[in-house]
């Protein structure tokens, strides 16, 4: 079976399940009892199918939460101006997720008892555990220990009115959804090419390793729980993920977000949102460019910044930065892999302006702009079926470099070198390997690299908020002004249009007054939990500070 034909496959399934869905988002969550329902393979892949719509898609903005985007407007978490919602629907949508879960795996008795083998029905159900603890960490990120419902209920249970289970209980409902999920799902090598797209063993361990890696360092850097259990959760399961061997780097970089890097030859993408692959197959499509090109997610200064020079240091200490008099010269001697994150003059972009010259400061407010799933061809349809990457190799090297560093403190060369090194040395991107003799003789910090490597590897891909929220320097990084990049002479603007610009003191480019943008350590490093919810659940208390 063809990509194509794959793709129609799971998509169509889900269409079709979405008649009976409804039934699922419903209290009781017991209505699918209709006999015709839950009799074989079929049914519960149907079901299953419907727990891929959690994953994430594309427009990726969640960076204007951080200090890497801005919009085209200040954003209220970014600045610190939210307020407790009436409703949040982020809220109830993860609780749906985890109702379908907990359903499947109940109904999966029907699936047994009607001679379907346990292994398949397994398969299934480790899907559904994948799911549950995807959507349990999403909630735990956001608003720390939630009721913790690992069954179906009906209307009247008293569970609907439980208190908050602790951020470890939430935490061990989750690794043991991922054993379960990573002891019986396929490997990406044992899966057919009909089942490509679908969870695997590495993708359980690769997410453990994500959760496990926030905690620890969340635990560590805001002072409770147990810190080094959690690090060597993450530093176990990433290791494990390396050790399988099912996953290397793809070599270019910025095909990684393009059609050159989608389907099972690119070995680097463990899950991903999968799209249709044409308007004659177009069974779902996202329209990213057109969103980013209008400036939804535009890369800022202080990400600029972080890129290193070709010699393997940062601009602040690189012999060879010099001040940039031109928007080309700001790509000069840098990472290949800036120039594949922001348009630079000459790339291929949109049918209107068919070669990229210069940020249009009306929407790419920050004078820099995200190239993210740029594809000339898309932009002239308004539909494009590039498949977003979920989970990368990438993070899991990222995730074990760190969580190996943060346990003792330091890390040697050789873990260095099947870590970030790895990413530093893909074709594409070619920089000089990151040892301790480097950073020792460069006056570098290594923690402060790690971090440097994570943030512009997984640059714009909705990363930034939470290690920054987990590090704890969110009350650092956030009240700082908002910066862009200087307005160069190449932008020919005229004096009217640079008088409606304000600058700051260095002639950047200032979005947003660090006066008007704050942090409060004291509540800001949690999400309020949304009024309604409060209110129907009476024992459910609100976040300190909200």
């Amino acid at each position: 079976m063809t990509i194509n034909n794959k793709i129609r496959t799971i998509w169509a399934g889900i269409v079709l399940v979405l008649i009976t869905s409804c039934e699922v988002d419903r209290i009781p969550e017991t209505a699918i009892t209709d006999p015709a329902f839950w009799n074989n393979e079929g049914d519960l892949k149907g079901a299953t199918n419907v727990l891929y719509h959690q994953l994430p898609g594309l427009p990726d903005t969640q960076d204007t939460w951080s200090d890497d985007a801005y919009g085209t407007s200040p954003n209220s978490i970014s600045d610190g101006s939210r307020l407790t919602p009436s409703s949040d629907s982020y809220y109830g949508d993860q609780y749906t997720g985890i109702r379908r879960a907990n359903n499947i795996m109940e109904k999966s008795q029907k699936v047994l008892d009607a001679g379907v083998e346990a292994n398949i029905v397994d398969l299934y159900v480790a899907e559904a555990r994948f799911f549950r603890a995807w959507n349990y960490f999403n909630l735990l990120k956001r608003y720390g220990g939630v009721p913790l419902i690992l069954k179906t209920l009906d209307e009247n249970a008293p569970e609907l009115q439980d208190p908050r289970a602790s951020r470890e209980e939430i935490l061990t409902a989750i690794y043991e959804d991922l054993d379960f999920a990573a002891s019986r799902l396929r490997s990406p090598g044992e899966q057919s090419s009909e089942e490509y797209g679908r969870v695997t063993s590495t993708a359980a361990l690769a997410f453990k390793s994500r959760i496990a890696l926030f905690e620890g360092t969340r635990a560590k850097f805001h002072n409770y729980g147990d810190a080094r259990k959690h690090l060597a959760i993450a530093q176990q399961a990433a290791k494990a993920v390396i050790e399988s061997g099912e996953h290397e780097l793809f070599p270019e970089y910025f095909d990684l977000f393009q059609y050159e890097g989608e389907g099972p030859e690119n070995k680097e993408n463990i899950l991903v949102r999968q799209y249709g692959q044409s308007i004659e197959e177009s069974i779902s499509y996202h329209n990213a460019q057109r969103y980013l090109e209008t400036g939804a997610a535009n890369p800022t200064k202080a990400l600029a910044d972080s890129y290193l020079m070709e010699d393997g240091l940062p601009i602040n200490k690189s012999p060879m930065y010099e001040e940039p008099a031109t928007t080309v010269e700001v790509f000069k001697d840098r990472d290949p892999r800036m120039r594949a994150t922001f348009f630079k003059r000459g790339d291929e972009y949109i049918g209107t302006n068919p070669v990229f010259n210069v940020p249009d400061l009306n929407f790419q407010r920050t004078g820099f702009a995200n190239r993210r799933y740029a594809k000339l061809d898309d932009w002239q349809v308004s539909r494009s079926y590039i498949d977003r990457a979920v989970i990368r190799y990438a993070e899991v090297l990222l995730n074990y470099a760190e969580a190996t560093y943060e346990l003792e403190n330091e890390i040697s060369d050789s873990d260095l070198d099947m870590s970030i090194n790895k990413l530093r040395a893909r074709p594409s991107v070619n920089l000089p390997a990151l040892t301790n003799a480097f950073v020792t003789a460069n006056g570098l910090d290594i923690r402060e690299e790690i971090r440097r490597e994570r943030r512009v590897e997984l640059a714009l891909e909705g990363f930034r908020y939470w290690d920054l929220i987990r590090w704890k320097t969110a009350e650092t990084e956030l009240p700082k002004p908002v910066l862009g990049n200087k307005v160069f002479d190449d932008f020919n603007l005229s004096e009217e249009e640079m008088s409606s610009i304000n600058f700051d003191e260095n002639g950047n480019i200032l979005l947003q007054d660090a006066g008007l943008r704050e942090f409060d350590p004291s509540k800001d490093y949690l999400f309020p939990l949304p009024t309604d919810q409060l209110g129907l659940n009476p024992n459910l208390e609100q976040n300190p500070g909200w």
